[in-house]
């Protein structure tokens, strides 16, 4: 029951929460979807900060996309095969991982730390801030330790082929049995911050600007 619980009932909770959360969320606070920047108390920490987080994590979540939802047969197709992506995983999805730990660790702890920061934050600020600090953590360490550990371990043969499972609506929990422990803390978190998303600043990463491109330039005249 609990095998079920966590790899079937647990996942689509989330994303249910996520997907109906976010409806509500659009539709009752509008103008609180906002990041709510401090950039005016602290800017040196939260630009290093910001710059490390939002350059990684975009081929943080590429290699996600790739390695969970491209079968390996289809990669090797085109002549990636095991021992290449392993490689690439490990080193450059290694690397950004750290990249992201880093930005996402000076960006706690400037939270932490700076005492008016941490008095304009809101519980859910900290929650996410220490949730995806734990989440990045744990990716990392899964990825560069518990890979060199677990050497037999293919998550591309139960992780990726549970989560399209998932995707089909055909989950099977008994793939995830023997799952190291790091891997499966690191995808139940991830599953958590999703169900957290609608209710927290995370909202404004659906906020793209794309009226900024073709808006008109703001023209500034000097009154003597």
């Amino acid at each position: 029951m609990l095998e079920q619980f966590l790899w079937v009932i647990f996942p689509y909770l989330c994303i249910a929460i996520f997907i109906v959360g976010h409806i509500w969320r659009y539709r009752i606070d509008q103008f609180g979807w906002t990041a709510k920047s401090s950039e005016f108390i602290e800017k040196k920490q939260l630009m290093i900060g910001s710059i490390m987080f939002h350059l990684a994590v975009i081929p943080v979540f590429l290699g996600h996309i790739v390695g969970l939802f491209v079968p390996a047969h289809w990669l090797s197709a085109i002549g990636v095969t095991n021992h290449i992506y392993h490689l690439g995983a490990m080193y450059v999805g290694g690397f950004f991982g750290v990249v992201l730990l880093a930005g996402m660790f000076l960006l706690t702890f400037r939270r932490i730390t700076n005492k008016s920061i941490r008095r304009l934050s809101s519980a859910s600020d900290m929650i996410v801030n220490f949730l995806l600090l734990f989440i990045t953590f744990m990716g990392v360490y899964a990825t560069l330790v518990t890979n060199n550990i677990v050497t037999d371990f293919d998550y591309r043969q139960t992780i990726s082929v549970w989560v399209r499972g998932l995707a089909t609506f055909s989950p099977d929990a008994a793939v995830m049995s023997d799952v190291p422990l790091s891997f499966k803390i690191h995808v139940l978190a991830a599953f958590l911050i999703f169900a957290l998303w609608p209710a927290t600043r995370l909202v404004h990463a659906w906020s793209l600007p794309f009226n900024y491109v073709g808006r008109s330039y703001i023209v500034y005249r000097k009154h003597k």
